[in-house]
């Protein structure tokens, strides 16, 4: 028999979640089986699952079949029909080790074909001691699932359920266990990480719990914070990114758009002025604070003009790592009613923020020619400065160390060293 063979998709949570499934998997003793974790994000992202779901079937025609994540929970009977799939389970069921032991024991007489219970019940996160995945050199914390909002783009809350977050004691002792393996680098992650806490006693915030990593573990090099909603950042967070090297000068915002009237539509609850302020108060008490973001483009009734404002954001906010989203309809959410725009024109527009992006980064790597660096090595020539930029090396270093190096120039996409 072979070991399960696992398939991943989506966010970075996703892939945190498949390697805490591999234990689980593992534990049981499942064998000869293909984990699909599925996103449901957009509609395309469906497609493609449900694409990935038949090639698998295909190369594996003995193994079983089983379809998680998000797209599993948000629609189980789409995925229960395919007939290459064996069987669906839901996002809380697959961090169950219940339910991997039932389908390794009699995976068709004691598992019901289908397991997706009502995740907006779910009250708890667990903290899933995992040791680090990607790379020898980084590894992500999950502190937080779920998302208490209601953004008319997103299907996320139906298939993660509401904000719920790992409690501060626990996510100190697996950054302690993480460092005591040797990693110089840790990233809290979750879906919504600025609501972290919220459901805890006394309602700590995000900046709290950074705060008392870096005061715990003393030898802890780098910690990281992955996408926030800038809106919801707190001051101690704020003190955090003031006084505190060890938190990394780089932050993903999620922003969305430029215009006031499409962030109403999008149903968030910043507008324009409230991101760019962030952006310069950051950079205040960061110099070297770099910020990445989420920006769609396209969504509906978005004229040129609306489009424009979030072109121009890139700049106001001084963005540099643009994660751009050709804006398509996600079934089940109000803006796939809304009046749509023309696809040539999404199509277009997400190319122009995409040109914008590009020519950020190149200013960004001129501007560090000739500055010194500390950087975290990837592999033995690659490696991330504090601000994640690439850097390629001429001279192999030891994967997973911290070195100081000088930049030599860029190619356009990295800097060179």
């Amino acid at each position: 028999m072979k070991a399960p063979v696992f398939s991943t998709m989506g966010c970075r949570l996703n892939a945190y979640e498949t390697e805490a499934m591999k234990e689980l998997a593992q534990q049981a003793g499942l064998e000869n089986a293909v984990v699909v974790n599925t996103c449901a994000v957009t509609a395309e992202a469906v497609r493609k699952a449900r694409q990935d779901i038949r090639k698998l079937r295909r190369a594996h025609p003995e193994a079983r079949l089983i379809v998680t994540g998000c797209a599993a929970q948000t629609e189980p009977e789409t995925f229960a029909r395919m007939d290459e799939v064996d069987a669906v389970i839901g996002n809380t069921e697959k961090m169950q080790g219940t339910t991997w032991h039932g389908l390794a024991a009699d995976f068709v007489g004691h598992t019901e074909a289908v397991q997706v219970d009502d995740i907006m019940s779910v009250t708890e996160t667990a903290g899933h001691l995992i040791d680090g995945f990607g790379t020898r050199s980084r590894a992500y914390v999950q502190v937080q699932n779920g998302c208490d909002h209601r953004c008319t783009f997103c299907i996320i809350p139906y298939g993660r359920g509401n904000s719920r977050s790992v409690p501060a004691g626990m996510v100190v002792d697996q950054i302690k266990r993480l460092v005591d393996k040797g990693f110089n680098e840790v990233v809290l992650t979750g879906v919504d990480l600025t609501s972290w806490g919220a459901d805890l006693p006394a309602n700590p915030k995000l900046g709290d719990l950074v705060m008392r990593i870096l005061r715990l573990v003393p030898d802890l090099p780098r910690l990281r914070i992955s996408s926030i909603d800038s809106i919801e950042v707190d001051e101690n967070l704020m003190t955090a990114i003031a006084t505190e090297p060890r938190l990394m000068p780089h932050l993903h915002l999620s922003l969305q758009h430029g215009d006031d009237l499409i962030l109403k539509r999008m149903k968030r609850r910043h507008l324009r002025d409230d991101a760019i302020r962030f952006a310069e108060d950051a950079r205040k008490l960061r110099q070297d604070m770099t910020f990445g973001a989420d920006i769609i483009a396209g969504f509906p009734t978005e004229t040129e003009e609306m489009f424009n404002n979030s072109l121009a954001l890139v700049e106001d906010c001084h963005l540099t790592w643009l994660h751009v989203f050709p804006y398509s309809p996600r079934p089940g959410t109000p803006a796939a009613r809304m009046p749509a725009v023309d696809g040539h024109a999404i199509k277009a527009r997400a190319a122009c923020l995409r040109k914008a992006g590009a020519e950020r980064v190149r200013t960004h790597l001129q501007a560090q020619v000739g500055r010194h660096h500390r950087v975290l090595m990837e592999s033995p020539t690659m490696g991330r400065t504090e601000q994640f930029c690439e850097v390629q090396l001429s001279t192999p270093q030891r994967e997973g160390s911290i070195v100081d190096l000088t930049i030599k120039g860029h190619d356009g996409t990295s800097l060179l060293a």
